[in-house]
């Protein structure tokens, strides 16, 4: 190997380890804990936090942004000493950050036994049901609580099962089978799985330009399986994947991003033509098509 073989090979080794994924899961973990207190906070005078949390939130988007600079300034070096087309890492693999058990919060595993009730009330069933449709199921006749997802990644992997065959009760019976801390959890894993979703779909990066074209590819699917989603709830989460400005909204309720991100990673896996199992951190990465048209 010679020294600027050497040299690229660093750079290249120095590029796939920037932590641009596990990053961009914190900045999504503090939008959602802002929009959490944000709709709690309605009922108090106290800020209890938002704005330190705020703070946070861009301090940890203006790493993210630094990070991926980092990386296509990299991506530009090599390709002006010609060591571009080298075999390097998998471009784009942070989506799978967040997929991942160990990055994610620790979360007590579900006992034997019924956990207790939440503080705050079962509004976490409540608000599945107004925006699915769908009632939570029925206590078992033994008492013995029904089978829930591991965690955050598991729960997303099946609503896309779900989203893929069509089956809203499928899908209510799923995001009803966990508690509010895992299916919150979903407004946090699901950002990075969709931007890459849509860039795979366009056959490019998401921009401002897409925004319609992904608003038509998805959002009649999405509507028919949460009819009681907000159209802005969907309309903010697809300008984020195009890096487009979202028009100002009052504070929805925290489950609403959630539940819908993860409907959407779905609709665009279906479109795709891949299966759920592909967003198993450990799955082979999915070859990308050349492009499929909206």
């Amino acid at each position: 190997m010679s020294l600027l073989q050497e040299l690229g090979a660093q750079l290249r080794a120095t590029s796939d380890e920037l932590p641009i994924g596990v990053v961009s899961v914190a900045m999504e973990r503090l939008r959602s804990a802002t929009e959490l207190l944000n709709w709690v906070r309605q009922t108090s005078v106290d800020p209890i936090g938002v704005p330190q949390l705020g703070n946070a939130t861009e301090h940890a988007e203006h790493a993210a942004a630094a990070l991926r600079l980092a990386q296509d300034a990299i991506a530009a070096y090599l390709a002006q000493l010609g060591l571009a087309g080298e075999a390097s890492a998998a471009p784009g693999g942070d989506w799978k950050a967040g997929l991942r058990e160990d990055e994610q919060p620790a979360v007590p595993r579900q006992q034997e036994h019924q956990p207790p009730p939440e503080r705050l009330g079962p509004w976490w069933r409540e608000r599945v049901e107004q925006l699915t449709g769908e009632a939570p199921p029925p206590p078992r006749a033994d008492g013995t609580p029904q089978e829930r997802p591991a965690d955050t990644a598991e729960l997303l992997r099946r609503v896309a099962a779900g989203v893929r065959s069509g089956d809203r009760a499928r899908l209510g019976r799923d995001l009803h089978g966990v508690n509010a801390a895992t299916g919150l959890g979903l407004s946090a894993v699901t950002p990075p799985v969709l931007h890459r979703l849509a860039g795979d779909l366009l056959g490019h990066e998401p921009g401002p330009d897409d925004l319609q074209r992904l608003r038509s590819a998805a959002g009649g699917r999405v509507r028919s399986l949460l009819p009681g989603t907000p159209p802005a709830v969907l309309d903010t989460l697809l300008a984020r994947i195009c890096r487009a400005p979202a028009g100002a909204q009052a504070p929805s309720h925290p489950a609403d991003s959630a539940v819908t991100a993860s409907v959407l990673t779905g609709v665009l896996l279906a479109r795709l033509g891949r299966d759920p199992a592909t967003l198993d951190p450990n799955a082979p990465e999915p070859l990308p098509p050349r492009g499929v048209d909206a």
